[in-house]
């Protein structure tokens, strides 16, 4: 029986003024994950209308496998407009097909033979896809590597969902801005940022925790281990995809035994040559590929 990576949650376009992408940070996670030949999918849930098939047709293009019911809610968006001097706002539609993930027979027979999972914040905005999400983390084999990538979104997420993510993972994805928002949720206050990133690790009792800061580097916390990585200067041509060829390459040479320095570093390196390419999934080159296997 094959053993699953996962990125479980939103899949949506962004409509942009010069036309649409397809997004969602589960199915870029699950892609980056493939390319170091893990058997990677990308589940949630589609609409009954063009843009599912267009979903479909995208997905399929990559080669990245997907499990995605139909559902009759639209298929997921995010309207992006630019102010006049170019400031992007995005309006993420609400009660579309990712808010409402059934658990089918299907979802459950990939948890149980789950071998690592994605997840965020996002998805679980509606009570169906939280429902779903639960479900799926529960049904998880004891060594499934769960990775909660927070991606706090406009209001789109509670103190709650937070608390019972980080009940449910071994590994918390997260960015500066995102500390912040979390210390003040969560009464971290007076703590600088590594201080927080520490509390978080042990009263949760982590396995990882993963810092991410921009341009100015990122850490990973484990037990006894703090290893920090300069963000490299690359001639960028979008950064779209970016954080989750991250997490997706982490988690890939994590599962086949680096250490956390090492998938660290590996990671930042990926990283650092997805943002030289165009799109959210490039094909990676057989020497960056190496690194992992």
């Amino acid at each position: 029986m094959k053993r699953y990576v996962v990125g479980l949650g939103e899949a949506l376009w962004d409509m942009l003024p010069d036309g649409k992408k397809l997004g969602g940070a589960p199915a870029n996670f699950a892609y980056h994950a493939s390319q170091f030949g893990l058997d990677s999918i990308a589940i949630s849930a589609l609409g009954e209308d063009p843009l599912a098939d267009e979903t479909i047709a995208a997905l399929e293009k990559n080669g990245l496998q997907y499990l995605m019911p139909r559902v009759p809610y639209p298929t997921g968006t995010v309207l992006v407009t630019l102010s006049g001097d170019g400031i992007p706002s995005y309006e993420i539609k609400e009660n579309v097909a990712w808010d409402n993930i059934p658990y089918t027979p299907e979802i459950a027979e990939i948890a149980k033979n789950c071998r690592a999972v994605c997840f965020g914040s996002l998805a679980q905005r509606n009570v169906t896809s939280w429902g779903t999400i639960r479900q799926f983390l529960d049904d998880t084999p004891t060594d499934c590597l769960k990775i909660f990538d927070i991606n706090l979104r406009q209001q789109f997420f509670t103190k709650n969902v937070i608390e019972e993510s980080l009940k449910r993972c071994d590994v918390l994805k997260i960015n500066d801005e995102e500390v912040v928002t979390f210390s003040h949720l969560f009464g971290y206050e007076g703590l600088d940022m590594r201080e927080t990133c520490q509390k978080i690790l042990t009263d949760y009792q982590l396995q990882m925790l993963v810092l991410t800061c921009g341009t100015n580097g990122s850490y990973v916390f484990a037990a006894g281990v703090t290893s920090f990585q300069e963000t490299p200067k690359v001639k960028v041509a979008d950064t779209v995809g970016a954080g989750d060829s991250f997490t997706g390459s982490f988690c890939a040479a994590i599962l086949n035994g680096k250490s956390v320095e090492e998938a660290h570093r590996i990671a930042v390196e990926v990283s650092a040559y997805v943002c030289t390419q165009n799109g959210a999934m490039p094909t990676y080159p057989a020497e960056l590929v190496a690194k992992v296997k």
